[in-house]
């Protein structure tokens, strides 16, 4: 019996819904539509399209229902909010982007209870939803509200016409003034459907006024903003008309005097100059003093400077930057030879401003490495590839803060710091500035100038740069910074932190000769005014290189190059017959005897002398150490200028020596021998771990009387019981080695990783053998023990 009057309820609730009404349905993106209120309906997909000419075709309605994922294409049951609008449709037109525009009418909420049809269009049923006309006085007081809220929107709101405010006047339900005042409201979709799914009319209206007071009070903060906003372009008008027709008395009476001139001149600069609020604001207060001031008063100068100054700095003057990528490699790929870090670093930063012109900061670069390795002019390139102006500031030997933040106005010719001058020499806001030898900053009683450049090259301060002398803020947030160094050692923990360290490693031979032949000689020939001869011969360059020259970069080579065009210029001058070509016998004739010997230093194996490789501000060098035993009380002499490091490495070579004599094989009595050790080249200062082997190996050469090989070179740290530890400045270190003819290096195993950065003619033509201990260097290093095998590559 139960189930009988179960299948009977179920059979009365499936006949209700059999007589619900039946609607084409048209599911949309981003539209609401309320009831008695017209909107444009915008649709696209063909089964909307089909249904809205079906409807129009049949003089029917249509429902329309917002889609929960805009991004579903065929939307069904659950994907469509359940509550709607039933719309009558005007005639529908085609758009040129191939969507369809129909005027619609809301007619009344409906609530969708199933979709009846999937093809051609959707069909579904809908339960029709009707507002209760009930009218309390609650009701009366919360319309009267928001028509009073509403009048104040129509009046702020431009794009409202009064007939909006008229309409909702004439709301008779709570829910129709709720429906029309919710519409003109600029509320995102999700709020839209939210007052459409909301069926009972005072809980609506009450959204409604929420919505409304916010809205209001946007628009009254709106309107306050332009209402300031005109009074001060209104003040400035009115300033504008009284000092033209000031102007224009001054002239008929011709009271124009010197310094009226002069006072208007400098407003009218100052108003082009686009300043910033506080520097605008600063000016026109120290142009007020001015014009207050006698012409013979001492301040007039300082105060007409300081303008001058204010004027000439670029505010908003910028280049547009180049940002064809294949045309600055080419450019850059033909003023540079090499420098591959360098010049990728700098296409991708074209690449990025290409791609996020205003998002990205201007990146703060530090080239560091041996002089004469083009970091200068690479700086130079730089600008060009950019279409940048290039601006450039020594900083070497500077000692006083001043020169970086400029003086305060009240000294005596008190002028901005070097920045700002070279910003007023530059022009523009976005230039390449190069800070060069950065290394060489001094410090004394006047301040620390690397101190003040810690704001220069930060991104997080520099928009807003403090110069003693200016006293407003300046920014140099545009300004694409580049510091050059020869080493990094010197500069601050805190300011090399703010860079971006690249290094421009010495050259080989290879490239040197490269360097020579596509850059050097022909800008010499052309500076000295030779044509086509002479020519350079292959193996005249190299004997420059290898005999006139010992450089990492090649400034001393361009150096040796000028002196020959000098010579053949002057023959050609004096109208004899120039060379047709320079080959290197003819080096002796042009440039004397040689300056350099190539090759290995030590003519050959020697007791107690070992050979190793040093980094210094000029690239990498070769460096003998030497070690002789003299009777005495177990004394140790240390000599060549040695710092605290290196006389250390002394002392821990000679520790490892005493403590493993009987495994070295050492029958000599310590503490009867005073052991001198001596490093050539006394005047140079030498310091630094990485000469801890090469010490241990002279020194045990000495003491076993076993000869080191000439064409061993070695670097590493030891420890006191024999580890060799890692070092840097590999390849500096490997390039001067090689330089030096050296055919065989010792250096630390963890050191192998850095053998990526050593050119692959040199891997070729050098054997390197990887130590961990110092039993291992000894074997390759001296004369007996040779047969041990040597390391690979």
């Amino acid at each position: 019996m139960p189930r009988k009057n179960g299948e009977k309820k179920i059979q009365v609730i499936s006949n209700e819904i059999a007589n619900l009404p039946e609607y084409a349905l048209v599911p949309v993106r981003d539209t609401v539509i309320f009831p008695h209120l017209m909107s444009p309906l915008i649709v696209g997909r063909d089964r909307s399209v089909r249904a809205i000419e079906t409807a129009n075709a049949n003089n029917q309605r249509v429902v329309v229902f917002l889609q929960r994922d805009p991004e579903i294409q065929d939307p069904y049951f659950e994907d469509l909010f359940s509550i709607g609008t039933e719309v009558s449709l005007g005639r529908m037109l085609r758009m040129p982007d191939g969507t369809s525009s129909v005027i619609a009418q809301g007619e009344a909420r409906v609530r969708l209870v199933e979709i009846t049809q999937l093809e051609p269009y959707l069909r579904a049923r809908v339960m029709p939803i009707v507002d209760p006309r009930d009218k309390t006085l609650e009701t009366e007081a919360l319309m009267r509200a928001v028509l009073a809220l509403f009048e104040k929107a129509v009046h702020l709101t431009p794009n409202l016409p009064d007939d909006a405010y008229i309409a909702a006047m004439n709301s008779d339900t709570s829910g129709a003034l709720a429906d029309l005042v919710g519409s003109t409201l600029n509320l995102p979709i999700e709020k839209r459907q939210d007052l459409l799914d909301t069926l009972d009319p005072i809980t609506r209206l009450q959204k409604v006024s929420v919505a409304l007071a916010k809205e209001l009070d946007v628009l009254e903060l709106q309107s306050k903003i332009h209402t300031q906003v005109q009074e001060e372009v209104d003040k400035t008008q009115r300033e504008y008309y009284l000092r033209e027709q000031i102007k224009v008395i001054q002239h008929e009476l011709g009271e124009t005097d010197a310094q009226t001139r002069e006072t208007n001149e400098l407003r009218e600069k100052i108003t082009q100059a686009g300043m910033s609020k506080e520097a605008r604001d600063k000016a026109e207060h120290e142009l007020g003093r001015l014009t207050q001031m006698p012409s013979a008063a001492p301040e007039t100068a300082i105060i007409r400077t300081y303008l001058d100054w204010l004027i000439a700095l670029p505010w908003v003057k910028a280049t547009t930057d180049n940002l064809d990528i294949p045309a600055a490699a080419k450019l850059l790929d033909e003023q540079h030879y090499g420098l591959k870090k360098a010049k990728e670093r700098i296409l991708e930063y074209i690449a990025v401003r290409k791609l996020a012109a205003e998002k990205m900061r201007s990146p703060i670069l530090c080239f560091v490495g041996p002089p004469g390795t083009g970091k200068t002019s690479m700086g130079r390139s730089i600008a060009q590839a950019l279409g940048r102006t290039f601006v450039r500031v020594s900083l070497g030997g500077i000692h006083d803060e001043a020169e970086i933040r400029g003086h305060r106005r009240t000294y005596i010719g008190a002028l901005p710091g070097r920045i700002l001058q070279t910003m007023k020499r530059a022009g523009t806001i976005n230039p390449i500035f190069m800070l060069d030898e950065v290394d060489k900053i001094g410090m004394d009683f006047r301040g620390d100038p690397s101190a003040a450049l810690l704001e220069v090259l930060d991104p997080e301060q520099n928009h807003a740069f403090s110069d003693h002398y200016l006293d407003v803020a300046y920014d140099l947030s545009k300004v694409m910074f580049i510091t050059t160094a020869n080493i990094l050692e010197p500069i601050p923990p805190a300011l090399r932190d703010r860079m971006e360290v690249i290094e421009f490693p010495g050259y080989i031979e290879e490239e040197k000769v490269a360097i020579a032949r596509q850059f050097l000689v022909p800008r010499q020939k052309e500076e000295h005014g030779l044509k086509e001869t002479p020519k350079f011969s292959d193996e005249a360059v190299r004997g420059l290189i290898r005999e006139y020259t010992y450089e990492a970069g090649v400034r001393n080579l361009e150096r040796e190059i000028a002196n020959i065009c000098r010579k053949v210029a002057r023959t050609v001058a004096e109208g004899k017959r120039a060379p047709a070509s320079v080959t290197g016998e003819a080096l002796f004739k042009y440039l004397g005897p040689t300056k350099f010997t190539y090759g290995v230093k030590e003519e050959k194996d020697e007791i107690g002398v070992a050979t190793g490789v040093a980094v210094s501000d000029a690239g990498g060098d070769t460096m003998a150490v030497e070690v002789t035993l003299m009777r005495g009380k177990g004394g140790l002499m240390l000599t060549g200028q040695l710092g605290d490091v290196m006389q250390e490495s002394a002392q821990a070579a000679l520790s490892y020596a005493r403590t493993h004599s009987r495994e070295l094989g050492l029958k000599v009595n310590f503490d009867k021998l005073d052991i001198h050790i001596h490093v050539p080249e006394g005047a140079i200062p030498k310091d630094g771990p990485s000469a801890g082997i090469t010490i241990a190996t002279a020194l045990i050469s000495a003491l076993s009387r076993r000869a080191v090989h000439r064409d061993v070179a070695m670097t590493g740290e030891i420890t006191l019981r024999g580890r060799v530890l890692p070092i840097g400045g590999l390849r500096d270190k490997v390039l001067a080695a090689h330089r030096a003819g050296l055919k065989t290096m010792l250096i630390p195993k963890k050191n192998k990783k850095d053998m990526v950065d050593i050119p692959k003619k040199v891997q070729r033509e050098m054997q390197f053998v990887y130590v961990e201990r110092m039993d291992q260097v000894l074997p390759v290093a001296l004369s007996r023990g040779m047969q041990a095998k040597r390391g690979g590559k």
